[in-house]
């Protein structure tokens, strides 16, 4: 089965009416400060620990580390020989591919997009990521969107396999408190997105493929 049709049944088991959906995740939250976290009910910022089945997979493919270096170098080389040999347009268009990242990464630092919220712990953004946790201690989201709003779903406790069938709808955001946004508007393929909260705040989450069907979504619903 494959990634969108193990999402698109994850959407019909969960009784989610999606136009889009894609697996996301969130950077690291800041530490907030003492007295808004105990106004919280001191809640966890941090995901679960991975599970022992995948702490034994890390040290099971430990042995092998090596090898993967060195073919990540030797593929690094030919690529390099690749682009030395390319042809006149060809250079041109990595070179207008690399300018492009240089703007985009510009962009996002200029934005403040390099923080996961922005910043304003006591607007509905600061205040949802404050439960991020406390509703689902695994470290991603299946994240739908709908007419209906935005749908989170997850599985209740961290796991290392069979997220979209654990997964449960963990939290929902109505059309009325929250959209979802291509910061960028289409200009650059990335994997960044905002949940744009009705009093402006906003929270970033990145999504597991550039340009993801949650991207087209909001660029269909804000042409």
């Amino acid at each position: 089965m494959t990634r969108r049709s193990k999402q698109s049944e994850a959407a019909d088991r969960l009784g989610v009416r999606a136009e889009a959906g894609e697996w996301c995740w969130i950077g690291e939250i800041p530490q907030p400060p003492a007295d808004i976290l105990q106004a919280a009910g001191d809640p966890r910022t941090r995901p679960a620990r991975r599970p022992p089945l995948a702490l034994t997979g890390t040290v099971l493919a430990a042995p092998f580390l090596p090898i993967l270096w060195l073919l990540m170098l030797l593929a690094r080389a030919e690529e390099a020989v690749e682009r030395f040999l390319d042809t006149k347009e060809e250079k041109e268009r990595h070179q207008a591919k690399k300018e492009d990242e240089r703007r985009r990464d510009a962009a996002v630092e200029q934005r403040g997009l390099d923080n996961v919220f922005d910043g304003d712990w006591n607007g509905a953004a600061g205040q949802f990521l404050l439960r991020w946790y406390s509703h689902s201690t695994h470290h991603e989201r299946l994240l739908f969107a709908g007419q209906d709003g935005l749908v989170f779903a997850a599985p209740p406790r961290r796991v290392s396999m069979g997220r979209d069938k654990r997964a449960q709808v963990v939290a929902r955001l109505s059309p009325e408190e929250a959209t979802l946004e291509d910061p960028f508007g289409g200009e650059f393929t990335t994997e960044i997105m905002l949940i744009r909260f009705r009093d402006g705040s906003w929270l970033r989450v990145d999504t597991e493929e550039a340009r993801s069907e949650l991207h087209m979504h909001a660029l269909r619903n804000t042409s």
